[in-house]
């Protein structure tokens, strides 16, 4: 989509769909841009709001259409933002959201977009936002369908001369991140007969074909054999499709700052396997790979936005199903530390090919650890389908993603790490067991992989919620694939 910062006046717009937001308050005419768009209207836009009461409540909104005004758009739409006070750059999203999701229903292809009513917020993170909420509310999963979502081709936001350069800044970037978090949503809405390891392979390759600074290794199984990845065999031994181990590095242009891993879960179908899922709870498990899917996200814009540290992008791809050669209940594996595992339910899995991942990830010696992994329903009953659960082994470490997280729009809350829950994944014939007692399943699976990170830095973001969208979470986030995470990484690496 073509996005544009202009400072053109209003009398110029020929055609398309013009949108302001409006703060509450009592006279509506002390807003700049409502006033020149009453003006164009020959004051039937004052008129109109004095007789449905709007006055720039939140979620209220006011519609005008042009019959005989000459040279102007054939509509005015005024959305309210609330009380000033409470407006922040999850406001901004919304708000671009709402415009496009408008501009599709009233069949306009062109938008213009006025900032004014944000002027409190810094107008790089408002181009930034802005433009996140724009591209992000034209992601559509169309593969399947016939008839197609009505296109926008392109938006203009209206800026004021002396904040056009910072707010262009802001935009670029926002279109960037926005264009990571899209590609996630596209690889987790693809079902799993259309995404087996080998196409998670291949999506990673693309992303390290399109800059220099990027370069891809993948271990096959045999390999994988040789590292001595239990967790990864063990999970896809009743699957016709082989597993990969997957190690993307993006390395700065001057010397790197920090070493940082980003590690995803990447089952491309989740059956449950031996241990076999209810039919009701498997009809989504193409998403049990959105963790690997925010991993390329990332990677897919890092050379473009130019983050200074060495990244290194980690998941293991395997596909857990169910055949006479699938792992059982109560057999024992031996992952890549060495470390022993008895597996009392397979379809607690994604904790073992984790326990490679992050055990291959301490071998590259990072500074800091971040894995995402759609790891537990438990995390789902705590913190509800639009919430992350976070565990961290550094205080430090958590407060920085949930501050990330925070303002790249992502909802996440830190969970503990409980160290008297620990005795829940000993097992009586090996070091460890996959499952732990009947509560506190998101805990207990952190205290599973921590053991694993060998005290590095280490945080897991458990997104087994607001990876898929049942319902949509925001006006800029419909159903489906929500690329969760991929803000949140891309705001850490950038600061």
């Amino acid at each position: 989509m073509r996005i544009t910062t202009n400072t053109a006046k209003l009398s110029t717009i020929k055609k398309g769909l013009i949108v302001c937001g409006v703060t509450e308050k009592k006279d509506l005419k002390t807003g700049k841009f409502f006033s020149e768009l009453n003006d164009l209207s020959g004051g039937e836009l004052l008129s109109l709001s004095k007789e449905d009461s709007f006055t720039g409540k939140a979620k209220s909104k006011l519609v005008w259409r042009s019959k005989s005004v000459k040279g102007v758009s054939q509509y005015f739409v005024c959305f309210g933002l609330g009380k000033e006070k409470d407006i922040n750059l999850e406001s901004v999203r919304e708000f671009a959201g709402l415009c496009m999701r408008e501009a599709e229903t009233l069949k306009q292809e062109s938008v213009m977009i006025s900032l004014e009513g944000f002027e409190g917020l810094n107008v790089h993170d408002v181009g930034q936002a802005v433009a996140e909420g724009i591209e992000l509310t034209a992601y559509s999963y169309t593969r399947y369908k016939k008839s197609k979502r009505h296109v926008v081709k392109s938006v203009v936001i209206a800026v004021a001369t002396s904040s056009d350069k910072d707010t262009k800044n802001g935009v670029k970037l926002g279109q960037f991140n926005a264009g990571g978090v899209n590609l996630a949503r596209e690889l987790v809405d693809t079902p799993g007969g259309h995404m087996h390891p080998s196409e998670l392979v291949s999506a990673a390759k693309r992303i390290a074909a399109t800059s220099p600074r990027i370069s891809i290794k993948v271990y096959n199984k045999t390999e994988l054999k040789k590292l001595g990845a239990g967790g990864l065999l063990g999970v896809s031994q009743g699957s016709k499709h082989d597993p990969a181990l997957v190690h993307l590095v993006y390395k700065p242009q001057k010397k790197a700052k920090k070493k940082i891993a980003v590690v995803g879960k990447a089952v491309t179908f989740d059956s449950g396997g031996l241990s076999l899922k209810p039919a009701d709870a498997m009809m989504n498990m193409k998403i049990d790979m959105a963790g690997s899917a925010a991993v390329i996200g990332v990677f897919a814009r890092l050379a473009k936005i130019g983050v200074d540290y060495e990244v290194h992008g980690i998941f293991g791809a395997c596909e857990n199903s169910v055949s006479a050669d699938a792992i059982r209940p109560g057999d024992v594996i031996t992952v890549m530390n060495g470390k022993t595992i008895e597996v009392l339910n397979t379809d607690a899995e994604g904790r073992l090919t984790l326990a490679d991942t992050l055990t291959f990830a301490t071998r590259q010696k990072p500074d800091m650890i971040i894995d995402m992994a759609t790891l537990t329903g438990a995390c789902l009953v705590a913190l509800g389908e639009e919430i992350s659960g976070v565990m961290a082994n550094k205080k430090e470490v958590a407060t920085e993603i949930l501050e990330a997280a925070k303002e790249a729009g992502e909802n996440m809350w830190e969970l503990p790490l409980e160290a008297r829950y620990v005795n829940q994944i000993k097992s009586d014939i090996a070091d460890y067991k996959n499952i732990g007692g009947r509560y506190g399943g998101t805990l207990t699976a952190g205290l599973f992989l921590e053991p694993f990170v060998n005290k590095i830095p280490w945080a897991h973001i458990d997104i087994a919620g607001p990876c898929y969208a049942e319902k949509p979470l925001a006006s800029y986030i419909g159903k489906g694939a929500t690329g969760h995470g991929v803000r949140t990484i891309l705001r850490l690496l950038s600061k």
